[in-house]
């Protein structure tokens, strides 16, 4: 898998993308991450990449042009015009992280892990030119109902969500199987079965008891079909108080 990261602020990502999975993703082939400075694509002596919004309103605008062919370079062809566009192979994505994409979620991180090559466009100040996500990007995404100051947070987190779902980037492939946002479908208190995803069930280590609080007998008594029924309850007790949203039917 192949990530182009499009940002105005190249040196953000010497940090996050150099540790732990990411990093070892890396080092063994199964991930390559480039990061491509925006202010490359400028005309001006002044590297301009933003202006004033047509129309009037508070801020900058990213403009059109760099980012088009930004993207362009990357590809290695034109996406075209209004008159002709030409679209992205299909396993490569364009992403543009805006407040106002659609909400992130697992199955999306799924669905492009499954691709070859991901470009990711991140936003700074007011916005961006709505032609490009419009006419470049192939998808907006939003990594949370709250406004970040850039997309820069946000590709990193796509990068390490897609990364640990690369086929030998855990090492141990059960590791991604048994986390949150696994679909789910069983019992409910609702006459219907609940549907959904469900969070993560409880953890617990050593010491089996700390401070008077202890360890549920059920995962040190050596039942393994007890310990996955256990971890299966406690995992739709969670998700029914903490995100029960993501259940149909757990609140009736």
């Amino acid at each position: 898998m192949r990530f182009d990261l499009i940002t105005i602020f190249p040196e953000f990502f010497a940090g996050p993308l150099d540790h732990g999975i990411i990093r070892r993703a890396k080092e063994a082939g199964i991930a390559q991450i480039h990061v491509q400075d925006l202010r490359e694509f400028t005309k001006d002596r002044h590297r301009t990449v933003d202006d004033r919004p047509f129309g009037g309103g508070e801020g900058m605008v990213l403009k059109p042009e760099p980012l088009f062919e930004a993207v362009e370079k990357l590809l290695g062809h034109e996406v075209g015009d209004a008159h002709a566009k030409v679209v992205p192979e299909p396993t490569t994505a364009v992403l543009l992280m805006s407040a106002a994409g659609r909400l992130l979620t697992q199955e999306t991180v799924r669905r492009h892990a499954k691709l070859k090559r991901l470009i990711l466009i991140c936003g700074r100040y007011e916005g961006v030119d709505e032609r490009v996500a419009e006419h470049l990007a192939t998808e907006e995404i939003c990594v949370g109902d709250y406004v970040l100051s850039g997309g820069e947070l946000p590709a990193a987190i796509v990068v390490d969500a897609v990364t640990r779902l690369l086929p030998g980037a855990l090492g141990n492939e059960a590791s991604s199987q048994n986390e949150s946002f696994q679909e789910y479908e069983g019992p409910s208190r609702a006459t219907k079965p609940a549907k959904g995803v469900l969070l993560d069930f409880p953890h617990y280590t050593r010491p089996a008891e700390y401070r008077g609080w202890q360890v549920p007998e059920v995962l040190i008594g050596g039942n393994h079909a007890e310990v996955a029924k256990w971890r299966r309850e406690k995992a739709l007790e969670k998700t029914r108080r903490n995100r029960p949203e993501l259940l149909e039917n757990a609140k009736q």
